[in-house]
């Protein structure tokens, strides 16, 4: 009988999807298995599905211990997320990070710690980890004085399928109003609270943290052997093949990771901080390495999916051409967040012009605004210089990374020959210091002459 070959499952938790991805030793997919990221609405507030999470996770696992050895499992999850647990489990329910928060507006602003020691803007709804946590102290004290820790989402996971509890800093600087990047220690916010002490020991995303639960073992068919590794923040899962970890072959250089998901995030290696603004939607978010990367976010995926329609269509270049030359334009901003969150006019988006009659049409409207929107926060960024890399769901667009060679000549726009960073950087956290194989491919710039003036339409037409 020929043994079953070794294997990593990543548990990739997107803001939209969850995913399991069982890789083997080379980084190749054996299986995936796939479901929505639903959020309850019959609890006390709005909350992500953990127990269905928790249910579907061991079913997956259970159904891929028959195709191989699963040697780790790594958690990798979207942001502004974190659980209270006390020994038994989660003494309240998870919040959802788009949940604008009863009451949590002057009292968190009054022990805030300012934008220039966190590099954290402030942001609507939940989005600020910091305002859910300090919402939840207030509204439910006692709960909240319960929790033995406070665990950063993905190290909820961990501590789910391992018992050990820890702390990581991509997730913990990722917008939250907890970290300060620049001296690498907690925020005032932390102090004030008291919070030290719930917040277990910080450890690396690589580390081990143990191995599985026997009782979770003996429940999924995975050996009792298998480790379970600390996890990662989903938009640095895909920034760990560009950094210059030992043994990935990765050079230090000016290069920007453009994370294409839920959100689209824009992140600029190499480059000073200073160009940073609150009001834009700008931050710094924190590496694997604990290193501030420069970084501008706008929920482009959201968006693309609200311009693009409940059945999207794969346009041509033609169609694209068509609304180019008609004079649509799609105007910020379609979902919360991004650059032009503090405009007073960008109260929603909006379409001008003719407006699309077809699948086809939406199709390339969205993408033009994709396209447009992305090459709007790298000018902001100032990243000018190097490759800008595109990674995650925008690689499945068969015009993004052309129509935004276009609009950058003389700066090479790359396709990760990855379809998920996420995935990738949960395999490279398993076996820490490999980069798995493939090169990027550069993309041609799109021949559109029309295009730069059409940006200039765009550009003049932005909320002010």
């Amino acid at each position: 009988m020929t043994p079953l070959p070794e294997a990593t499952a990543i548990l990739d938790i997107g803001k939209t999807n969850v995913k399991l991805v069982l890789l083997d030793a080379e980084g190749g997919v054996l299986g995936e298995a796939r479901r929505a990221n639903t959020i309850v609405t019959d609890g006390p507030y709005p909350h992500h599905d953990t127990e269905g999470i928790r249910g579907w996770l061991l079913a997956a696992l259970r159904q891929f211990s028959s195709q191989a050895r699963i040697t780790a499992i790594v958690p990798v999850t979207h942001g502004a997320t974190a659980a209270l647990v006390d020994d038994k489990g989660l003494v309240l329910p998870v919040p959802d990070y788009e949940y604008t928060l009863p009451g949590g507006g002057a009292q968190y602003d009054a022990v805030r710690p300012t934008f220039a020691t966190t590099l954290s803007p402030a942001l609507p709804a939940g989005l600020n980890l910091g305002r859910q946590l300090h919402w939840l102290a207030s509204a439910y004290p006692v709960e909240v004085a319960r929790a033995r820790h406070i665990l950063m989402y993905p190290q909820y996971w961990a501590w789910l399928l391992s018992g050990v509890a820890a702390t990581e800093v991509t997730s913990l600087g990722c917008h939250t109003d907890l970290w300060q990047p620049g001296r690498r220690q907690y925020s005032a916010l932390v102090d004030k609270m008291g919070w030290h002490g719930q917040l277990p020991a910080m450890r690396h995303a690589w580390d081990i943290l143990g191995t599985i639960k026997p009782g979770l073992a003996r429940q999924t068919g995975v050996p009792e052997e298998c480790v379970i590794v600390c996890g990662i923040h989903d938009s640095n899962a895909s920034l760990l093949r560009h950094l210059p970890v030992a043994g990935s072959g990765v050079d230090k250089e000016q290069c920007t990771v453009l994370s294409t998901g839920t959100w689209v995030i824009a992140a600029a290696l190499q480059r000073p901080l200073d160009r940073l603004q609150e009001t834009a939607d700008m931050l710094a978010n924190v590496n694997a390495l604990g290193d501030p990367v420069a970084c501008i976010r706008f929920m482009g995926g959201r968006e693309f999916a609200e311009l693009a329609g409940e059945s999207p269509q794969t346009c041509t270049l033609d169609d694209i051409a068509t609304l180019i030359d008609q004079g649509t334009l799609a105007l910020p901003a379609f979902a919360a967040g991004g650059p032009f969150a503090a405009k007073a006019d960008a109260i929603s988006g909006a379409i001008s012009g003719p407006a699309p009659q077809s699948a086809r049409a939406r199709y390339a409207l969205a993408t033009l605004y994709s396209v447009l929107m992305s090459d709007y926060c790298l000018e902001l960024l100032g990243a000018d210089t190097g490759p800008v890399i595109v990674e995650g769901s925008f690689t499945g667009n068969p015009h993004f990374a052309a129509l935004l060679a276009a609009l950058r000549p003389g700066q090479p726009v790359q396709v990760s020959a990855d379809t998920s960073g996420t995935t990738c950087g949960g395999w490279m956290l398993r076996h820490w210091g490999r980069a798995p194989a493939g090169a990027n491919t550069t993309a041609p710039p799109a021949h559109l002459p029309t295009l730069p003036a059409y940006r200039t339409r765009w550009r003049a037409a932005l909320p002010k």
